[in-house]
């Protein structure tokens, strides 16, 4: 049986390798969607990966993935702080939900520190640049009994 994995990210993620790459990395999006989606792919997930700078869109999404049931890793980026109508809307998640940031939040200047959605995630991951995607994939997979990590 496969699982559906929607991997979302908010605005300003379609810049990453240009946008503040001494924050951020050279890393682009296309990079960390494609090694996702591997990984992803390699752990029987069928992987939906999107980016939008627009809110209602990302909600739409994660409207979409309530529906289906799927479970969902999401980069909210400037949509963590303050922006109830996402919180709102992962609330209805019933799968799966891991919240992901390339930086260290706790270690940026305000009003990048306080991530609303962090209330509903079942983890957060920040601060370990891209790799957090390929973290999360693992974490979803193993939240799931599809691997055991410490095996």
């Amino acid at each position: 049986m496969e699982h559906q994995l929607f991997i979302l990210n908010g605005a300003n993620l379609n810049m990453l390798g240009t946008r503040e790459p001494e924050l951020y990395g050279r890393t682009t999006l296309s990079e960390i969607e494609h090694a996702s989606k591997v990984l992803a792919q390699s752990l029987g997930f069928t992987c939906d990966f999107r980016q939008t700078n627009h809110e209602g869109i990302l909600i739409d999404w994660i409207q979409e993935a309530a529906i289906k049931d799927a479970s969902v890793i999401i980069n909210p980026a400037g949509f963590s702080f303050g922006r109830v109508p996402v919180l709102d809307a992962l609330k209805l998640l019933r799968k799966p939900l891991i919240e992901v940031h390339i930086t260290n939040i706790h270690q940026r200047p305000a009003p990048y520190t306080h991530s609303l959605t962090s209330q509903v995630a079942h983890g957060v991951i920040c601060g370990l640049g891209p790799t957090g995607y390929l973290l999360a994939v693992r974490a979803i997979a193993q939240k799931l009994g599809l691997i055991d990590l410490l095996a």
